[in-house]
C-alpha cells in the first residue's frame, strides 16, 4: 500500500530546490511569467497577488505586512526574500495570514504570525458565500461533493507562530507537500492535514514545537506520508483521528514513518481540546495506518496510545519498529467496548513497558488477534497559556533571495515518492538545530 521510491535524504534534498527561468518585464497582461515585487512593484502583497496571473512569482522584501493574503489564481508562487524577516502578522486582528484557493501555488521563505485562526490555510472548501473555509463549525457534517480536493500545493521553508487554531493547515486539498517549515504556538496543532482520500501529500522535514498537538491528520490518508518530522515538546506529539463532522470517514491509511516524536510534555504551551497531554502519538478510530521507525521518547503519559472515537473503533493500525525510551508507558491499546476495533498489531518494536502487558506476544503483526483493551485515565493537565504568550520561534534556515520567476508547482508529478520501508529510526538529533526543546 505504501510502496513508493524515494528515501527520506533524497526527499528533503529535492524539496529544495526552485527552477527559475528569465525575468520578463511586469507588463499587466502579459503571458509569459513576470515577477511582480512587494514593495517596489506593489505596496502590499495582496496587491500583487491579485495582479498576478498564473505562472507569476510573487516576491517579497523584508517587512512586517498587516494583512490577509487570498491567493485564488493557479500556479503563482508566493516567496519571502527572507524566511525570518518577510513577517505577515494578523496582530490577532484577523483570521488568517495567508488563505490558498487555487491549484499549484507555492508559499515559501516567510513567517506568519498571530492570525485568529490559521497561519497558511490551503483549502479547497467554500462557505455559503463563496468563502474559503477549513474545517466544520461543529454543528453539521461536510459534504465534499460540491468542492472536489485542491489539486496541488507546496508550502516550504516556512515558519507560522502563535496562532490561534493551526500553524499550516491542508483541508480538502491534495497532491502537495509541506516540507522545511516550523510551527509553535498554536492553539490547536501546529501543523494540520484533514479531509482527503487519496491524498497524495508528504509532510517532511519540519519542527513542531510548543503546540497543543504537534501535528494532526483527521479524515486523510491514502498516499499520506509524514516522515523525517520533529514533533517535540508539544503536549502532544501527533494524532491521527476519525470525525464524523469532516468528509471521509472513518480517517485511512496514513503513514507515520521516521519521525522523532519526544518530550511531549511541555506545559508552556496552549491547553489542548481534549485534554491530552503528555503523550506521544494518539490514534482514535484510525484505519490501516502505519506507524513505523519512529523514536518515541521521553513521554510522561504514554508513548503511544490507540483509541476509540465514539462509535468508530481502531482498526487494522500496525505499529512496527519503533524505538521507546523513557515514557511513562510505551504502548497503550484503550478501545472502547462500544467500538473495540480489530486487527491492531505490534511487531519489532523495542518496547519496555505496555497496557495491557505483552501487546506484541498478544497480537503481533504475522498473526493479529483481538486484544482486551484497558482503561485509559490520563493525568490532569496543568493549564496552559495563551497562544499569544507562547515563546518565539528561534531563527530558521533561509532559502535566500530570489530575482528570477520560480518554477510553479506541478501538483502530483512534482510530489516525491516515498519508500517507507527504507527508512530507519532517526536519532535524538533529527532537526536539532532547527529547534528550541532539548530533553
Amino acid at each position: 500500500m505504501f510502496a513508493r521510491e524515494l528515501s527520506v535524504s533524497v526527499l528533503l534534498a529535492v524539496l529544495l530546490l526552485v527552477g527559475c527561468a528569465p525575468t520578463p518585464p511586469p507588463d499587466e497582461g502579459s503571458e509569459t511569467p513576470r515577477l511582480l515585487s512587494v514593495p517596489a512593484d506593489f505596496p502590499t502583497i495582496s496587491a500583487a497577488v491579485e495582479a498576478a496571473s498564473e505562472g507569476d512569482t510573487v516576491v517579497v522584501e523584508p517587512g512586517v505586512y498587516r494583512e490577509t493574503v487570498a491567493i485564488d489564481t493557479a500556479g503563482v508562487t508566493l516567496r519571502g526574500q527572507s524566511r525570518d524577516g518577510v513577517i505577515i502578522d494578523g496582530e490577532v486582528r484577523r483570521g488568517n495570514g495567508v488563505v490558498v484557493s487555487a491549484p499549484r501555488v507555492t508559499v515559501q521563505n516567510l513567517t506568519v504570525r498571530n492570525a485568529t485562526q490559521n497561519g497558511v490555510l490551503v483549502t479547497g472548501m467554500r462557505d455559503d458565500d463563496g468563502a474559503p473555509v477549513g474545517g466544520h463549525d461543529g454543528y453539521g457534517a461536510i459534504d465534499p461533493q460540491d468542492f472536489p480536493l485542491l489539486d496541488g500545493f507546496r508550502v516550504d521553508h516556512v515558519t507560522a507562530s502563535n496562532n490561534g487554531l493551526y500553524g499550516i493547515y491542508a483541508f480538502n486539498a491534495s497532491n502537495g507537500v509541506i516540507t522545511d517549515s516550523y510551527a509553535s504556538g498554536g492553539a490547536d496543532s501546529g501543523i494540520y492535514v484533514g479531509q482527503c482520500d487519496h491524498c497524495d501529500i508528504v509532510v517532511s522535514g519540519n519542527v513542531a514545537e510548543r503546540n497543543a498537538v504537534g501535528f494532526e491528520i483527521a479524515n486523510a490518508g491514502g498516499d499520506l506520508f509524514v516522515v523525517g518530522n520533529r514533533f517535540a515538546g508539544n503536549r502532544v506529539g501527533a494524532t491521527i483521528t476519525s470525525d464524523y463532522q469532516e468528509a471521509y470517514v472513518p480517517q485511512s491509511a496514513a503513514a507515520l514513518v521516521g519521525n522523532v516524536i519526544a518530550a511531549n510534555g511541555q506545559p508552556d504551551t496552549p491547553e489542548q481540546a481534549e485534554g491530552g497531554f503528555g503523550i506521544g502519538v494518539g490514534i482514535a478510530g484510525g484505519t490501516e495506518n502505519v506507524v513505523a521507525a519512529n523514536l518515541v521518547e521521553a513521554n510522561p503519559t504514554a508513548g503511544i496510545v490507540i483509541a476509540s472515537a465514539e462509535d468508530i473503533g481502531p482498526t487494522g493500525n500496525r505499529v512496527t519498529g519503533n524505538a521507546f525510551a523513557r515514557n511513562g508507558t510505551d504502548a497503550v491499546f484503550a478501545a472502547s467496548s462500544r467500538a473495540p476495533g480489530e486487527r491492531n498489531c505490534w511487531e519489532g518494536n523495542e518496547l519496555t513497558t505496555s497496557e495491557p502487558a505483552g501487546l506484541q506476544e498478544l497480537s503481533p503483526c504475522s498473526m493479529p488477534a483481538a486484544v482486551t483493551a484497558v482503561e485509559f485515565s490520563p493525568p490532569s493537565a496543568p493549564v496552559g497559556v495563551a497562544f499569544t504568550d507562547v515563546v518565539e520561534p528561534p531563527s530558521q534556515p533561509d532559502l535566500g533571495p530570489l530575482d528570477a520567476v520560480a518554477t510553479p508547482w506541478a501538483g502530483s508529478d512534482d510530489v516525491p515518492e516515498v519508500d517507507v520501508d527504507a527508512i530507519s529510526v532517526p536519532t535524538a538529533a533529527l532537526l536539532e538545530e532547527r529547534a528550541a526543546i532539548r530533553w
